[in-house]
């Protein structure tokens, strides 16, 4: 998706907040509230193409039986596994995840992944770059159940030094979750959330917008619904301009499966 179509996003956020600010804190109540955290470790592998059929899936196979004990106690709350469908120098080929309601479930988790079988380790599959990242969303919904071979969009964002300290939190309330619950309402999407860094291994100020649709039609479906907010929206801004900075900007398109409970 090109950046005229996620500057419908926060300029929309931006005429929002206006309205908002007019309106007495009583007629607030059926804003978005944001959720308690939902907590995320994602393990990026570059891994040789060699190595990306059956020894990924044995790997992916050793996982699972660690991840779906964790779901069924509740430690976690969804897991998964992607392949990146658009390749770059110095991107990931491969990922896996989980999501918790705490750090300490995250931790859990992982602490037992790392105890298996070092040949059922990527790192036996001489992985060119490995990082991992931990992020942490107030703004999220799935549906319940298990799906493979969908399609995930990553789009990631920096917010210039000088954006409001909400920013993130106004772009979410106004203009993602409204838009992506239609979308998740009618089928369009699996999973949505906004993500910012728990544990900042890069400069603070990132988040990132995700959404998985178990269709290809979705890709079209989502961006259509954003352009179409612009059309009903007249009065959008150059607030996503004020908010971004575009040269840091990066999407991911990934393809894979996961569960959430």
């Amino acid at each position: 998706m090109n950046r005229t179509a996620w500057s419908v996003f926060t300029g929309l956020c931006g005429v929002a907040a206006f309205a908002m600010s007019a309106v007495p804190s009583g007629a607030q109540a059926t804003e978005v509230k944001e959720k308690p955290p939902m907590y995320s470790y994602v393990a990026n592998w570059q891994i040789p193409p060699e190595h990306w059929g059956a020894d990924i899936a044995k790997i992916n196979a050793a996982d699972k039986t660690i991840l779906d004990a964790a779901l069924g106690d509740g430690t976690i709350v969804g897991y998964g596994n992607d392949v990146n469908m658009v390749h770059t120098l110095d991107g990931e080929s491969h990922d896996a995840w989980w999501s918790a309601t705490s750090l300490a479930g995250l931790l859990k988790v992982l602490d037992k992944l790392r105890g298996l079988d070092y040949s059922n380790s990527p790192h036996s599959l001489n992985p060119t770059k490995h990082w991992d990242l931990v992020l942490v969303s107030h703004y999220y919904n799935w549906k319940p159940g298990a799906y493979t071979g969908a399609y995930v969009y990553v789009m990631m964002y920096q917010l210039k030094k000088d954006a409001p300290d909400d920013a993130v939190e106004t772009l979410s309330k106004t203009l993602v979750v409204p838009e992506m619950e239609k979308l998740l309402a009618d089928g369009t999407i699996l999973e949505y959330e906004v993500d910012t860094e728990a544990i900042h291994t890069d400069a603070p100020g990132m988040f990132a917008i995700v959404f998985v649709t178990p269709q290809p039609e979705g890709m079209d479906t989502v961006r259509a619904a954003i352009l179409g907010s612009e059309k009903d929206n007249p009065l959008i801004g150059p607030t996503f301009d004020a908010f971004v900075d575009y040269s840091q900007h990066r999407d991911e398109l990934l393809k894979g499966s996961g569960v959430y409970k």
